[in-house]
């Protein structure tokens, strides 16, 4: 299979060596001409069309050779060293990313936009990418290795996030406070291993998350659930499009709906006592407590989870038209959840939702009195209670079923895979996000 894969991987391969080369004639990206980038772009186009041929006729044969037939699980790092090699200019090197990483969002080549081409051609295959999609559902090596500390001791920090076991319920608590609570590398990082624990503690019925207390002096002392991408980051080039954009949804997000994939002591999935044999993945529902506002990739969050729960005060806004990145899975989630019409107004038009509007009862489930301090943790408990019935885990997992089956994901995924890295180096994107320069 690996001889086939290299003869048909010869043509477009050359189209791949042909733009290292022209890339390699030029001088810096700001000192570059007109007819310079013009060529360059010229060769890069080639190269990702004949990328994008190859994976669509032989991405299944790739995947499977990567993967032992789909016997391996692999991250997302892993799967690009070994595609990188297994086929030479099939996607980009680990040191050529390595080069790429100091580099201001606006300074680098775009071959993030290269994985792109390739996890989007892996995900537009069934079985390679229902597998890839299952691959991301499995425990980090962190969580693992936190999980006695976490079991004994019921809390954790993770830096970007705290994890509280009290009572049933498993409360995380994001801790950016400088940033406004703000998603970045880091913090994508710590919520796959909160939510990770929260659903590997047997002690653990239920799952909260809320925003910790801020620092910002606009917002000093006051709860906020989230405001967004960390645009800072975004600019400085610090937003990794598979640990960041990708994981996000292919990892924590998706274990927040879909639940967890046990492994064994070599990391693969195992049949257990927690993973019975007719329900593979552990699964728990989820609440979300928001004070003051959930913006962007905040409100996206809202879509995965089973009760949301929200301040007087609080508005909801997806600024995804403003920003020109695209909102993770909420164009899938919010057409169904709230209708298409909303959905437009406020991904194309960047309607905002305040908590008291009628419009808001479509995401809300409660609205609290934000002049009592204590209305939001009564009505979380209140909901904890209700959640932690034995029945509502079975009833839970067929809402999901119904609602969004791994089909409808994947070829979801499939595209927004490709064209989220798209945008991720869009003129439009780095002319906005170029205001922030200078800042950390």
């Amino acid at each position: 299979m690996t001889a086939a894969l290299t003869a048909a991987w010869r043509d477009p391969r050359a189209l791949a060596v042909h733009a290292e080369e022209v890339l390699a004639g030029l001088p810096h990206k700001a000192d570059r001409t007109p007819g310079q980038r013009a060529r360059l772009d010229a060769a890069t186009d080639d190269a990702r069309r004949g990328r994008t041929a190859f994976l669509a006729e032989h991405g299944q044969a790739v995947y499977d050779a990567l993967t032992g037939n789909r016997t391996r699980y692999l991250w997302l790092d892993e799967l690009l060293d070994a595609a990188a090699e297994l086929l030479d200019g099939l996607v980009p090197t680990r040191e050529q990313m390595a080069a790429e990483a100091g580099r201001a969002q606006a300074d680098k080549e775009g071959r993030e936009i290269d994985q792109a081409v390739f996890f989007s051609g892996v995900l537009r295959h069934e079985r390679a990418g229902l597998h890839l999609m299952e691959s991301l559902l499995r425990p980090t090596d962190r969580a693992l290795a936190l999980l006695p500390e976490f079991t004994e001791r019921g809390s954790v920090d993770l830096g970007r996030l705290h994890v509280e076991r009290v009572g049933d319920a498993a409360h995380l608590t994001v801790t950016n406070p400088d940033a406004l609570n703000a998603e970045d590398n880091d913090l994508i990082a710590a919520m796959d291993v909160g939510v990770d624990l929260a659903l590997l503690d047997d002690r653990v019925k239920v799952g909260v998350l809320r925003g910790g207390e801020m620092t910002h002096p606009r917002h000093r002392g006051r709860r906020v659930f989230s405001a967004g991408v960390n645009l800072r980051h975004l600019d400085a080039g610090r937003i990794s499009y598979t640990d960041f954009l990708l994981r996000r949804e292919l990892g924590y997000l998706s274990k927040l709906q879909r639940g967890l994939l046990p492994v064994d002591a070599s990391g693969d999935p195992v049949t257990s006592r927690k993973a019975h044999w007719s329900a593979p993945t552990v699964q728990k529902p989820w609440i979300a407590a928001v004070d003051s506002f959930a913006i962007g990739g905040g409100m996206q969050l809202l879509f995965a989870f089973d009760r949301v729960i929200a301040a007087s005060d609080a508005y909801l806004s997806l600024p995804a038209a403003q920003e020109g990145i695209i909102p993770g899975v909420a164009n899938l989630r919010l057409p169904r959840i709230a209708g298409s019409r909303l959905a437009r107004q406020v991904i194309l038009s960047g309607r905002r939702i305040h908590a008291t509007e009628p419009e808001a009862r479509l995401i809300c489930d409660t609205v609290v009195d934000a002049a009592d301090p204590a209305a939001l943790d009564t009505a979380v408990a209140a909901a904890v209670e209700e959640l932690a019935a034995p029945a509502v885990l079975a009833n839970r997992r067929m809402l999901g079923l119904a609602e969004e089956p791994p089909s409808v994901l994947r070829a979801y995924l499939a595209e927004f895979a490709l064209h989220q890295g798209l945008r991720l180096y869009a003129p439009d994107v780095l002319a906005k996000t170029t205001k922030f320069s200078g800042t950390s």
